[in-house]
């Protein structure tokens, strides 16, 4: 919270004066945030936004659980947790099943899901992907679900590629030919291989469909009591990410700090991906929720059989921005 700077009569400020000794200031409160993923360069604005400040003046002290957990919506729903970073169709599954959970900041105005092949596989328009191979790392999650979207998007039929479930090994999958094409993260394989030096064509999902990607997700419980405490966290993580936008040389060497493990070597492929996931992030109002995205990701993961009867109002809000 910035400082305002008032005017006040004489008297007061000696009554303040002397008051002063005897007031503390307030314990910050402590949360934990379910990441969801390891240290990473993608958690920039959660670093930056620590380590200016941001949330310390917001009033609140955050502990990081990191982890590749499939289950951190339920551990939030249960109050293990008090916030969680999540995609939006993790959410819609989530409440659909019962999960008091509510998304309340978006992080990723893009979805960063993409289909990537080699530029020699001759794979230029969604078209020529009939009768390929393509790699999925499983067959769930927000990649699956990203792959599902595509072809209905470019109404590729299921039946005209042979779908493998490949693990997380598509630059290598692409670059031996074990795969004609991959579903990748947007923000990481395209990058690799392009910092690699390899030439590539890459569809991104967001050019055939609206769907709601990752985001600050926290509990109707915490937002029914701790509506202020939701307010200063979301103000806080979105002064962060508006940072790291506006000082990316800054914020990389703040990851830098989090991530010491990383050399210099590491970190040019870093720092592109941190420049990538920015033109991900950038949007005319940050953390807004748009209400049209929403309704077209729920309409589309029920048309793909993913996911029961659930108002899309009732997954996010747009309460809590600043």
């Amino acid at each position: 919270m910035r400082k305002r700077w008032l005017l006040l009569p004489l008297a007061l400020v000696v009554v303040l004066l002397g008051t002063s000794g005897c007031q503390r200031e307030p314990e910050a409160a402590s949360v934990t945030v379910a990441m969801g993923f390891i240290p990473n360069v993608q958690f920039a604005p959660v670093y930056v936004a620590i380590e200016k400040g941001f949330f310390a003046e917001a009033g609140l002290e955050l502990t990081l659980d990191y982890g590749m957990e499939t289950d951190l919506l339920q551990r939030l729903g249960a109050g293990d947790v008090n916030y969680a970073i999540a995609s939006g169709d993790q959410v819609a599954m989530a409440r659909a099943n019962g999960l008091p959970v509510r998304y309340v900041a978006n992080w990723y105005r893009r979805f960063p899901v993409c289909v990537v092949s080699m530029a020699a596989a001759g794979i230029d328009s969604p078209d020529d992907l009939a009768g390929k191979t393509v790699g999925v790392p499983v067959m769930a999650g927000a990649s699956y679900i990203g792959w599902l979207a595509f072809a209905e998007e470019v109404s590729l039929n299921a039946s005209a590629v042979d779908l493998q479930a490949i693990g997380y090994t598509q630059a290598a999958s692409l670059t031996e030919g074990r795969v004609d094409a991959a579903v990748c993260y947007a923000v990481n394989e395209p990058v690799q291989l392009r910092t690699a030096g390899e030439q590539i064509n890459v569809f991104y999902l967001d050019e055939y469909t609206a769907l709601v990607s990752n985001g600050l997700i926290t509990s109707d419980k915490v937002i029914e009591q701790e509506p202020e405490q939701v307010r200063a966290m979301v103000g806080a993580f979105i002064e962060g990410l508006e940072y790291t936008i506006a000082h990316p040389d800054e914020a990389f060497e703040i990851v830098r700090k989090v991530i010491p493990e990383m050399d210099d070597d590491t970190a040019i492929l870093q720092r592109a991906v941190l420049d990538e996931c920015i033109r991900f992030w950038q949007a005319d109002q940050l953390g807004y929720n748009d209400p049209a995205a929403w309704q077209e990701s729920v309409t589309l993961m029920q048309h793909l059989g993913l996911l029961g009867e659930v108002a899309p109002e009732d997954l996010y809000s747009n309460e809590f921005l600043p």
